[in-house]
């Protein structure tokens, strides 16, 4: 087991670790929509909390020589599934075929009042 960490995406506000790898699979925990280098949450809705989400499960996987092309396996968490279409429209922009799977969920709250939060898990080839 190795511990993957990058100053590229927010630290972890708890006890836990931004991912995991276990043999040729990491594992991200969910990632909101902070900005690394401010330390708070981006400007604007759904789509600017989805994108920097996405850009901060980019960051970790790349620490881990991956991309986001190696991701087999998303969760998407959002506070409102009213905003599913918005979110969607931005995660494209991040995946090519072959997609991941993927699961999308609306949860009461998520962490500091986030949108949305984005865990992965990805393979190496």
């Amino acid at each position: 087991m190795k511990v993957i960490s990058t100053k590229k995406a927010p630290a972890a506000i708890g006890p836990y670790s931004q991912a995991i790898q276990v043999g040729n699979l990491v594992y991200t925990s969910g990632q909101i929509p902070i900005d690394p280098t401010t330390g708070a949450f981006v400007e604007g809705g759904i789509k600017e909390q989805t994108r920097q989400s996405l850009t901060n499960v980019k960051a970790i996987l790349e620490e881990a020589g991956l991309s986001m092309g190696n991701v087999v396996k998303t969760t998407v968490f959002m506070a409102d599934m009213n905003d599913f279409a918005e979110m969607n429209a931005v995660y494209a922009e991040f995946f090519a075929e072959p997609y991941p799977a993927r699961s999308a969920v609306a949860v009461k709250t998520l962490p500091k009042g986030a949108l949305v939060e984005i865990e992965v898990v990805a393979a190496a080839d």
